[in-house]
């Protein structure tokens, strides 16, 4: 996958793209950027995804926007996996924000990117003040060499829309089951293990201290994980553990949001390196308590339910899978724009 983050005077390269945020990069993502590729293979374009850094909301906004649920390089290896040809990631700043909707789709869209055929979502707005709209695009596309033009109506499971807030709302709450129900796969958060205050080790459950890129995680709490550690090209090592995300009021007054994973079984250097951490259980929110010792004794049971946790994972997988698959996540398509 190539990644380029200016757009050529003039692309030689036609491409059949799509355009969004892809905050998480869900199965409605997912199921954009599939479409995609299709239509690419089809026409026999570049498949390509146009992405914004930093957030449109965090450049207008930036006191108001909502929580990232991925990171720029988390966003980029999801889209990796997904085997697209290119990815155009733009800055968003004064100058991008004040391209006016003609420019963008004549300029930016036509001469930049050389762009052939187009998949929105039902709800794309673009330029300056979000004045582009469909029925915009739809008169360009209209025109002689014009692009051609395909909308993708809300993507829906069991009656819920698949969204970047609807993730958002199910990890504030706690509910990480239909969290993974609408990406498709467990949350996480991948970060490189830093140096921490070593109060973990001291009091007997040694941690690794994941770097976070923002400090407004779309969770908080005690959970089950599960970390996925690489060990060299090829092979990668999945380690059970437990893990704390949260700006620890026993330790700090005001302190900044912090992810320490206590693993289990596990007494290795790793300072340095990069993890990817899977929340798969919440255990409980965080809380404040009178003294270290007492903090010390609320891990111990906390480990305990977690490794309970992954007994009863660990002696129920066919009846889990048997479960899961009589529940039928329905897949469909709203014919109506959300």
């Amino acid at each position: 996958m190539r990644i380029t983050r200016r757009a050529s005077i003039q692309a030689s390269q036609p491409v059949a793209l799509t355009i969004g945020n892809f905050d998480g990069v869900h199965l409605g993502h997912q199921a954009m950027l599939t479409r995609v590729k299709q239509a690419a293979k089809h026409l026999g374009l570049a498949s390509c995804v146009m992405t914004f850094e930093p957030h449109p909301r965090e450049f207008f906004t930036p006191d108001r926007a909502p929580t990232r649920l991925t990171n720029l390089r988390e966003k980029l290896e999801y889209l990796a996996e997904l085997e697209l040809d290119q990815v155009q990631i733009f800055r968003f700043d004064n100058q991008f924000a004040s391209i006016s909707a003609e420019t963008f789709v004549t300029h930016t869209l036509k001469r930049a990117l050389n762009v052939r055929w187009l998949l929105i979502g039902d709800d794309f707005r673009f330029g300056a003040k979000r004045a582009g709209d469909l029925a915009l695009l739809r008169q360009f596309a209209s025109r002689p060499n014009g692009i051609e033009l395909e909308v993708m109506p809300s993507f829906v499971i069991d009656g819920l829309r698949v969204s970047s807030t609807a993730i958002r709302d199910a990890l504030a709450c706690g509910n990480l089951d239909l969290a993974k129900c609408l990406l498709g796969r467990p949350y996480s958060i991948s970060g490189r293990v830093v140096n921490g205050n070593k109060l973990g080790k001291k009091m007997g459950f040694p941690t690794a201290n994941i770097q976070l890129k923002h400090n407004r995680p779309p969770l908080s709490g005690i959970f089950v994980v599960e970390i996925t550690r690489q060990k060299n090209t090829l092979h990668a090592e999945r380690i059970k553990g437990v893990a704390s995300l949260g700006i620890r009021p026993t330790i700090l007054d005001h302190g900044k949001p912090v992810l320490e994973v206590h693993l289990f079984d596990f007494d290795q250097d790793i300072y340095g390196q990069h993890l990817h951490v899977d929340f798969l259980h919440k255990l409980r929110d965080e809380e404040k308590y009178p003294d270290l010792v007492t903090l010390a004794k609320q891990i111990e049971r906390d480990v305990a339910h977690a490794k309970a946790y992954f007994a009863r994972a660990d002696t129920i997988p066919h009846e889990t899978a048997r479960l899961n698959s009589q529940h039928d996540y329905r897949l469909q398509k709203n014919p109506e724009p959300a």
